[in-house]
């Protein structure tokens, strides 16, 4: 696998809503209704959410692209909160590719954006059921406590917080 990171514009919310509409249903399947991830679908990958997000909330998205075709993505925040943390939002990689590099991949192009931006720390949230969690530790994020958000409609978001001090 030959992956590029490039870094997504509004012109590429189809590439983007694509590779979740792909990638959810499968990664989701074990701890969510189909009527909880439809609903998360929308409000987070809609057309007016993404563009919110990259156009008004600071959020940075970038592909991964092997051989020319979109594989994943990862979307970030630097700064977030007014601390000098940047916040991973989403990161998301088609089934067929996970377990191939392109993760780490997107990471590393994170985290070097936030050592150049004089950052302390990555963050993410993960769900607490998810298998993923397995793999941020393996880069060295530590758990650091958990939290559930309601999402509305009676949905609740169950994560894990994680953090990565960075050097």
């Amino acid at each position: 696998m030959s992956i590029l990171i490039r870094r997504a514009t509004s012109a590429d919310i189809p590439l983007i809503q694509s590779i979740a509409n792909e990638t959810w249903p499968v990664t989701f399947a074990d701890i969510l209704s189909a009527r909880q991830i439809a609903y998360m679908l929308d409000m987070m990958y809609s057309t007016t959410s993404l563009t919110t997000q990259i156009e008004q909330k600071k959020q940075v998205f970038h592909l991964a692209v092997d051989e020319g075709a979109p594989i994943g993505y990862i979307s970030h925040e630097l700064n977030y909160q007014s601390t000098t943390h940047t916040k991973i939002h989403k990161i998301y990689l088609l089934p067929r590719v996970q377990r191939r590099g392109a993760g780490t991949e997107l990471i590393k192009t994170v985290r070097a954006l936030a050592l150049a931006n004089k950052q302390t720390a990555l963050h993410l949230n993960v769900n607490k059921f998810n298998k993923a969690l397995g793999f941020y530790q393996r880069l060295g994020f530590a758990v650091v406590g958990y939290e559930d958000i309601d999402i509305g409609d009676g949905f609740l978001m169950e994560d894990a917080k994680l953090v990565l001090p960075l050097p």
